[in-house]
Formats: C-alpha cells, structure tokens, sequence
C-alpha cells in the first residue's frame, strides 16, 4: 500500500505479545527504551523455542511409535510457535525499511 494516510502515520513496532482482547501491541518511540529492549529479548527467546521445537519434532516423527495425542500435542505446539516467529519476522520486516538509530 502506498499513498495516502497510512504514509503519513507514525509506524509502530510490532511486539511480540497480544493484548487482553487478542489483538497485536504496537509500541512507539525510537526503538531504544526498556520496552523495546525487552521486546528484542522476547522475540530471541521466541526464536529459540522455535528452534528447539522443530528440533524435538525431527526426533518425535523419527519414531515409528508415536500416538495420535502426542502428534496433536506436537502440531499445536508448532503451530502456536509458527504464529510467534511469523510476528517476529512482521515487527522485523516493518523496521527494515527505516533509517538506523542513532
């Protein structure tokens, strides 16, 4: 989208955490206060579960015996982890486009 209203407002940072109602946070400022700090922290922990997970998903399907609730279990732990780093890769991607901070 380009033109219009949207141009013309101030853009904020995606966090990696919903509000009360489900809906996304987003943070303003220059992307150097104790919110954003904690944001960048949340995001690498999220991350690093992701990692973690698919990892663990690797050996569980490598099994010949693995029941239908641990595979449930599994697709919604990937899922909820997918929907994490998909709004990392979201806050991340906004931001690329702005100049660097000082």
């Amino acid at each position: 989208m380009t033109g219009g209203a949207r141009d013309n407002a101030v853009a904020g940072r995606l966090l990696p955490w919903s509000g009360t109602d489900g809906r996304p946070c987003y943070l303003l400022g220059d992307g150097t206060g104790c919110i954003s700090r904690l944001a960048d922290e949340i995001e690498d922990v999220q991350i690093d579960m992701a990692d973690r997970l698919l990892g663990h998903a690797v050996e569980l399907l490598a099994e010949r015996r693995v029941t239908g609730a641990e595979l449930h279990y599994l697709a919604r732990r990937l899922s909820e982890s997918l929907r994490d780093v998909i709004r990392v890769a979201e806050s991340r991607g906004a931001r690329l486009g702005r100049p660097p901070r000082s």
